[in-house]
């Protein structure tokens, strides 16, 4: 195991009035719907968070920071990705050797995928027609159609940990955690392209929303390396706090969670001149920003909770109990 309707009333109704001729009907009915239209809250912003000793998905609504669903899927689950349009949710069981295809709006576990090996890492195409899953034990990165299943598979590098897809669909990185690099995949014809050393054992990999720069938390050296994609070198590392797992990035700013600092470090992007640290619960893992950039959320493996952090001030804004040990390796906020 991975470190794993009631009936209408009809008294009391008004006297129904007077017809309105057509015309006046269709407008009136276009304003109601206009006015039901701007009166409907947004959609918040949900986190599906695997907690790998439930053998369950607990989803979070962020706007109250509660827990308002739990899913079973087994196979001590622990890596999570977020299809681009929320409707799916794919979550890797490393000791069931499979993944499992959540519906969002259903809520619902609605297929699962096998797999030959024990599947960590996960991460969807842009488009999202493809999920990428690392297969640690194996040194594979495994292509998967979420419909179909697995298609392809290409050599990486030993215990393949996060995967990352570029914003353009057309580069893979995978942490190679025990060869203390970074893989580039070709995502067109999946062929490995390239290997980028970093520091020792990365495990989370991030790449910003333009494509430029990756980040990799490396936990046994204690830092972050920074990686230009373009030509494909580290370009600089932060120190962390004790044992870094994985990346969010938000508001200007990179937030590392550090497993056994109980802590959050943050660090200035353009600079990447350390800019403070936030203490959260115990053991923190997973971290994700929110669709708007304005939230940080980690999860807190060994005390059972998601931890909500304003990105700009680096108060923390609330607190929401999970299933038990909440790991969320990967991108798991509903957008």
């Amino acid at each position: 195991m991975f470190p794993h309707l009631p009936a209408i009333a009809t008294r009391g109704l008004a006297p129904r009035p007077s017809p309105l001729p057509v015309s006046a009907e269709r407008g009136r009915a276009a304003l109601l719907a206009l006015t039901l239209v701007l009166a409907a809250p947004a959609l918040a912003d949900e986190a599906y968070v695997t907690a790998q000793s439930a053998d369950a998905v607990s989803v979070v609504d962020l706007t109250a920071m509660k827990t308002v669903a739990t899913l079973p899927v087994g196979g001590k689950p622990a890596g999570v990705a977020v299809s681009p349009d929320g409707a799916r949710v794919y979550v890797s069981s490393p000791d069931g050797q499979f993944v499992s295809v959540i519906d969002a709006r259903a809520r619902a576990v609605v297929r699962k995928i096998p797999l030959k090996g024990a599947p960590l890492g996960l991460a969807v195409s842009p488009d999202g027609k493809r999920l990428y899953a690392t297969l640690a034990y194996d040194r594979l990165l495994v292509e998967i159609d979420p419909e179909s299943g697995p298609t392809r598979e290409v050599a990486v590098g030993a215990m393949a940990s996060g995967v990352a897809a570029t914003p353009d669909g057309k580069t893979l990185l995978v942490a190679d955690r025990d060869d203390n690099a970074v893989s580039f995949v070709d995502a067109a014809t999946f062929v490995r392209v390239a290997t980028v050393p970093v520091g020792k054992h990365p495990f989370g990999v991030t790449i910003d929303s333009v494509g430029a720069r990756a980040y990799t938390a490396n936990v046994e050296s204690d830092d972050v390396s920074v990686i230009d994609l373009a030509r494909r070198q580290v370009i600089g590392s932060m120190k962390t706090a004790s044992r870094p797992y994985t990346v969010a990035l938000a508001s200007g700013r990179i937030f590392v969670a550090d497993q056994h600092a109980d802590a959050v470090s943050v660090f200035d992007a353009a600079s990447l001149a350390p800019a403070g640290e936030v203490k959260v619960g115990e053991y923190p893992e997973g971290i994700a920003a929110s669709s708007d950039g304005a939230r940080v959320y980690v999860a807190n493996w060994f005390s059972n909770e998601l931890w909500a952090i304003d990105a700009r001030t680096l108060q923390v804004t609330g607190k929401a109990e999970t299933g038990d040990g909440p790991r969320a390796f990967g991108s798991f906020i509903s957008r």
